[in-house]
């Protein structure tokens, strides 16, 4: 029997660390559409994603997850659509240590649950710096209820990453048990 594919979909704003958090998960080389920057975002990173990112992770026999990383560039949200396309679920990546970028994160947020109402959890990526907020303030300040999992995160580690991924798998599959009733 083939083992069963969940489409994962990781998004959030220019620079949160969505290539980053599916590089450090992914069991086959990342595919990655990243250019050079030519402009102010540049003193942020040197560059971008403007398709995707695309990472693979075999949990076992019977389950596969593919990671799809969105652009966090507006100008290439184009491909947000694209890419949310029979997602099963949604990573909502925003980076604890940049306030200006709130705004942003809950815009896509909203965007993302207008394709589709999919099980999604939002993660308070860089709680490694000093100065990342605090998950409890990042929840008030994103204005999320109370029952949507906000997850510390580091992007770079690969338990951390994980731990967000099963997070919202298990809101996957909690949700694919309740529409078998």
């Amino acid at each position: 029997m083939a083992a069963q594919t969940v489409k994962m979909v990781i998004t959030g704003p220019f620079s949160s660390g969505k290539t980053q958090f599916v590089q450090s998960i992914s069991e086959i080389d990342v595919v990655a559409t990243e250019r050079k920057i030519s402009s102010e975002a540049e003193k942020v990173k040197e560059a971008t994603t403007v398709a995707m990112d695309f990472g693979r992770i075999t949990v076992d026999d019977d389950l596969v997850l593919y990671l799809f990383g969105t652009p966090g560039q507006r100008r290439f949200d184009f491909m947000w659509e694209i890419l949310a396309e029979g997602m099963l679920g949604f990573v909502v990546l925003v980076d604890s240590a940049r306030p200006e970028t709130f705004r942003e994160a809950k815009s896509i947020l909203e965007t993302f649950r207008a394709y589709a109402p999919t099980p999604y959890v939002v993660a308070a990526n860089k709680q490694d710096l000093d100065d990342a907020w605090d998950v409890d303030d990042l929840r008030v300040a994103l204005r999320l209820d109370e029952n949507v999992k906000m997850l510390p995160c580091v992007a770079a580690d690969k338990e951390s990453v994980k731990n967000v991924l099963l997070q919202l798998l298990y809101s996957i599959l909690e949700e694919m048990d309740m529409d078998d009733e």
